[in-house]
């Protein structure tokens, strides 16, 4: 079952089992872990870096850019934005190719490469936001 909103919990490290509908946050580990908002069980990393991940927090949690879990067997695609979970469109293989070669280049500090759709249409984030 898809869940619509994500509560952020702040730890040191990561709780096992997590709980479906957390966002666990390890600042001292930079890195970030929920269970899929698909419902499948599924645990998510997401590694906190300029290159990857950014979460933000002001009484509800956001993060950025969109979570494409790609290579679950549910291939869920979502962004936490004000700790809603709103939901994406598959990717096509080609499309999952492309956003990895990206982040291939962003981890290797090659610059910030051309937007990709979420970052330019309907989830681009507010001119005050990071």
């Amino acid at each position: 079952m898809r869940i619509g909103t994500i509560e952020p919990e702040f730890v040191t490290a990561f709780p096992q089992p997590l709980d479906l509908g957390v966002l666990y946050v390890s600042i001292r580990f930079s890195t970030a872990a929920h269970l899929c908002a698909c419902g499948c069980g599924r645990e998510v990393i997401t590694p906190l870096s300029p290159a990857q991940w950014s979460v933000t927090f002001d009484g509800k949690v956001s993060v950025w850019p969109s979570i494409g879990n790609w290579a679950l067997p549910c291939r869920s695609h979502y962004v936490i934005e004000d700790g809603c979970v709103r939901w994406a469109r598959d990717f096509t293989p080609a499309e999952v190719d492309e956003n990895r070669q990206i982040d291939d280049r962003l981890l290797e500090g090659a610059g910030r490469p051309k937007p990709l759709w979420w970052q330019r249409g309907r989830f681009r984030r507010s001119a005050g936001r990071r």
